[in-house]
């Protein structure tokens, strides 16, 4: 059978027992309606409608054909009925990638999420290595930086800072540093890059380069979690993000000096296959997280 075109056809012929009523239900002519049944006839090698001058009537072969063809159209209905349905409903396995301390920014929300859109099944990556989003299968990346692969989409979600934080007893200790010169006499904890073994630098606007400043450290670490655990029991001052280091800022566990001359600041940004059909699974979850992450931005 060359194509579904001749059974429709056909099937509107045979309820309607008028080329030309069945032409005016698939907005098409007369004439393209008769040609479509009778190349389904030649296919079928059967004749499925008499035909006269004055009217069309089913022969008897075609009488069990169009019965059995009006359920089969009756089923493809509702199939396309159904597929429409999933296709507008969020629902699915989302697989989503994030820096391994983005569970600070997006946890606290995905109680919300999961009420709002039950059927979508979230499959949560934290990983601070450098992910092919296209070839590992993300559906959704979240990343902080610049934008630098064409072939994903992206949207802007907000910004973050760097803050300067040690505990209240290392500056009782050790005092405060009320300039950055003072940091060449402080305990510093410093990040290594996971991915690329290089040390993290401390950009401040007094000193963007940190020319001739030397930085006494007392610990390198690799993990920003171990590097807030380090600053919070007074091991010395850390460079961490102010998302990462806001609960113990408000409950005291640390103090943050020179924030003025904190300049670094980082963008974070949700990015998905662009060559990708955006899914309903996907639209909702970069609008909600756009919406609730960082609401003051």
């Amino acid at each position: 059978m060359d194509s579904l075109g001749g059974v429709i056809s056909f099937v509107k012929t045979a309820e309607a027992l008028s080329f030309v009523a069945a032409a005016r239900s698939l907005g098409i002519s007369a004439s393209a309606v008769g040609k479509n049944v009778a190349k389904l006839e030649a296919s079928l090698n059967v004749r499925l409608l008499q035909r006269s001058t004055r009217k069309v009537s089913l022969t008897a072969e075609g009488q069990l054909f169009y019965e059995r063809c009006r359920k089969i159209l009756d089923d493809l209905q509702d199939a396309q009925a159904m597929l429409s349905h999933v296709v507008q409903q969020p629902r699915g396995k989302l697989r989503v990638s994030l820096p391994t301390i983005g569970y600070r920014f997006l946890m606290p929300h995905m109680a919300a999420f999961r009420s709002a859109y039950p059927e979508v099944e979230l499959e949560l990556d934290f990983n601070d290595l450098l992910v092919d989003v296209i070839e590992e299968g993300i559906d959704v990346a979240i990343r902080s930086g610049g934008l630098a692969d064409s072939k994903l989409m992206a949207r802007r979600l907000g910004p973050f800072r760097f803050l300067l934080c040690a505990s209240p007893e290392y500056f009782q200790r050790h005092g405060r540093p009320l300039v950055v010169k003072d940091l060449e006499h402080h305990a510093c904890l410093r990040y290594r890059f996971a991915t690329t073994g290089k040390i993290m630098d401390w950009t401040l606007a007094a000193d963007p380069a940190f020319t001739g400043l030397r930085l006494p450290t007392a610990m390198t670490l690799n993990n920003m979690e171990a590097m807030l655990m380090a600053a919070v029991d007074g091991h010395g001052i850390a460079f961490v993000p102010d998302f990462l280091a806001r609960e113990a800022l408000a409950q005291g566990r640390l103090h943050s000096v020179l924030d003025e001359q904190c300049s670094d600041r980082g963008q974070f940004w949700a990015l998905w296959p662009s060559s990708r059909h955006l899914s309903p699974k996907i639209r909702v979850f970069v609008d909600f997280i756009a919406e609730r992450l960082f609401p003051s931005s």
